[in-house]
């Protein structure tokens, strides 16, 4: 082979080992796209407030919370969450959670964590307080329900149960199981007094 022929080979052999180098690279940058995770499509607040509406579009509830995250297509988590009725719906209770859950439909707020459920003219008209690990809350039903342990203290009475369900537009409180609780009988002043 003539030295020209030498120089042309070997230029050859550089352009080969080139595109072959070059291409190798191509078709692994493709397979570390594919085989890293997509990203989601999603949001994330801090110092968040969720406005949530009746059925005509009025609004109803506002939640309120430090951060919240959409996890998948219809899921929202929550951290350090306040839920509030508002005026309006004359339903004078405020719910207090570590974290809560909104899946799907968006009908049920899951809490979890220190819940405590407050009114000021609650059970019977009196200071209510409502604490337990988890808590099903459905605001547009008015209807708050556990299978946990709750303590209640209405007033200056106190009870302890295992599952509830409150009815919070009717003020009512259904205890499932294992009820015990305190009261302090009040005196009615005699006639005359």
């Amino acid at each position: 082979m003539t030295p020209k022929g030498l120089a042309g080979f070997a230029l050859l052999i550089g352009a080969a080992a080139g595109s072959w180098y070059l291409s190798s690279s191509l078709e692994r940058d493709d397979d570390e796209k594919i085989a890293s995770p997509a990203l989601q499509s999603g949001f994330y607040l801090r110092s968040a407030r969720i406005l949530g509406t009746d059925d005509e579009g009025d609004l109803l509830y506002e939640i309120r919370a430090e951060y919240a995250e959409q996890i998948g297509e219809n899921r929202v988590e929550f951290q350090n969450v306040e839920i509030h009725y508002t005026p309006e719906s004359e339903i004078p209770w405020t719910v207090n959670a570590e974290s809560a859950v909104v899946t799907g439909n968006q009908e049920i707020l899951f809490l979890e964590g220190d819940v405590v459920a407050r009114s000021n003219e609650g059970f019977a008209g009196e200071a209510t307080e409502i604490r337990t690990e988890t808590l099903e809350l459905m605001p547009e039903q008015y209807r708050a329900e556990t299978e946990d342990r709750v303590e209640i203290r209405v007033g200056d009475g106190s009870l302890t149960a295992t599952g509830m369900l409150a009815l919070l537009r009717e003020n009512q409180l259904q205890l499932k199981s294992h009820v015990s609780g305190k009261f302090v009988p009040r005196t009615t002043p005699e006639p005359g007094d």
